[in-house]
């Protein structure tokens, strides 16, 4: 968890704040005991897109091309994909980034369609990546809004709001990555999709070199969210090496 975020949580807890709106993809794994995920907003896109200089696919990336991303998931995803490439860390906002790949520091990122797409920005991907390829973050696209368990009145102002099929899909996510205890040190992928009462899930644990990675697949009813993810989760547990997961 991030200290920003922790001085989030705490000030909710103590009163000094009421409703945090995080981005999903950011939560921590495991919330405080005092505060939950009060509602999900409806979800964005959830894939990855490339920006680049002077490409416009991953496959047409120069050899060796610097890739700069802080993600370890993208940064495992793309190494399976082009070993070849070298990553290098590229912090800061979507502008920063963008700007430091039209200065040439870097050839290529990767970020989050949904964040340009708020932004405005999606014009200016060079590749928009299939899920089945470039598998999402957990909650990648999301935003909850978090509240205290016993602020029954303002949770109650809240669920109007809500989108359940985005709840029950991100309820499943996050079961997955609970049993994984996921964490940002740890490359994985998971993206649960609702049709009417049914839930489909996928998730992926990655070397961060991305010499090797193990996928998983589970559906059922949206109402058994939690348990799919969790069922999904244990069964790639039982598949992986234990070192995987450092």
């Amino acid at each position: 968890m991030s200290r920003q975020r922790a001085q989030v949580d705490v000030a909710v807890g103590e009163n000094r704040g009421d409703l945090p709106v995080p981005s999903a993809k950011g939560l921590p794994t495991i919330l405080p005991d005092e505060i939950e995920v009060s509602v999900y907003l409806p979800r964005e896109d959830v894939r990855d897109v490339l920006i680049a200089r002077d490409a416009k696919s991953i496959a047409d990336l120069k050899p060796g091309a610097r890739v700069g991303s802080a993600s370890l998931r993208r940064g495992a995803l793309l190494k399976r994909l082009r070993p070849d490439v070298q990553i290098g860390l590229l912090r800061g906002n979507v502008e920063t980034r963008l700007r430091r790949i039209a200065e040439g520091d870097f050839d290529a990122t990767l970020l989050a369609l949904a964040g340009l797409k708020r932004l405005g920005l999606e014009d200016r991907a060079a590749a928009i990546l299939s899920t089945d390829e470039f598998p999402p973050a957990v909650g990648q696209g999301a935003i909850g809004i978090t509240a205290r368990k016993n602020d029954a009145a303002t949770r109650a102002l809240l669920q109007p709001i809500g989108d359940v099929p985005t709840g029950q899909a991100l309820t499943a996510e996050r079961a997955f990555l609970r049993v994984l205890d996921g964490s940002c040190r740890t490359p994985i992928a998971g993206l649960a999709t609702v049709e009417g009462d049914r839930l489909t899930f996928s998730g992926m644990i990655l070397r961060p070199d991305g010499s090797e990675w193990f996928d998983i697949a589970d559906e059922g009813p949206a109402s058994e969210a939690q348990a799919i993810g969790e069922r999904a989760g244990q069964a790639l547990l039982a598949r992986a090496p234990t070192d995987i997961l450092g």
